[in-house]
């Protein structure tokens, strides 16, 4: 997604290009077999949802045919984590990736460690011990609770979006808001979650083993094997 002449462009395939992705499945199976995807297009020619999928079937509405419906679809089935994981900007990541997105992104720390030793502010750190009583929360819910609600603190969408880019948080799901009476309303907003809490702490630093860039190395290896037009300064933009 791109502005050319004044206007939003999406590039995508035609309607009836045997290669382009039709459903939630499909696109499962595709991040499953890539590794990893961003949900639009950057600088790597190929590398996002955006580029594999019908451009005119983009904020539809029409959960068949939306890729736009459809993350929210994936990160509900909780089969890949979605979340900021690229350039802060959103994307997918296989369940054998995790581990060494988290080991990389990390840097071998668990969350608690991390601001032990001064590498975490004090605003991260309110927002990750909502994380000690709750499993998941609405982003709302995460802001008033942390102290990012009027008066309070400040940069509550930046900071979260650099847990994301941690791992640390990822999107659990996407629901409607409920008011007092417990009734729906609204758009649909991301809850939130430690990847811990959904799949794992075992599955999630499995790759703690391994020192950090020796998973970043990884990483850039696949990006070079899927899209080996990709040079290292792309490659790096999008995965540091």
């Amino acid at each position: 997604m791109g502005a050319e002449n004044g206007e939003w462009i999406m590039h995508g395939l035609e309607w009836d290009d045997p290669l382009r992705i039709r459903s939630a499945q499909e696109l499962i199976n595709y991040v499953n077999e890539v590794g990893f995807l961003p949900l639009f297009k950057n600088e790597i020619d190929g590398f996002s949802v955006e580029e594999h999928t019908w451009p005119q079937g983009w904020w539809s509405g029409d959960p068949e045919q939306d890729p736009w419906e459809w993350r929210e679809e994936i990160a509900r089935s909780g089969k890949v984590a979605y979340g900021k994981f690229f350039d802060k900007k959103a994307g997918f990541i296989s369940l054998e990736w995790l581990p060494h997105f988290a080991n990389y992104r990390r840097d071998g720390y668990d969350f608690d460690a991390r601001y032990e030793d001064g590498l975490a502010s004090f605003r991260s750190k309110r927002i990750m011990d909502q994380f000690l009583e709750h499993e998941e929360l609405y982003s709302n819910e995460l802001k008033e609770l942390a102290g990012f609600g009027k008066g309070g603190e400040k940069n509550f969408p930046g900071i979260v979006t650099d847990l994301q880019m941690q791992t640390y948080l990822t999107v659990k799901d996407f629901r409607q808001r409920k008011n007092k009476k417990g009734q729906q309303y609204g758009w649909s907003i991301a809850i939130y979650a430690m990847p811990e809490q959904i799949w794992g702490y075992e599955l999630v630093t499995m790759a703690y083993k391994e020192k950090p860039e020796g998973s970043k190395e990884r990483i850039k290896s696949r990006v070079k094997e899927v899209f080996p037009w990709a040079d290292d300064r792309q490659i790096n933009k999008i995965i540091k």
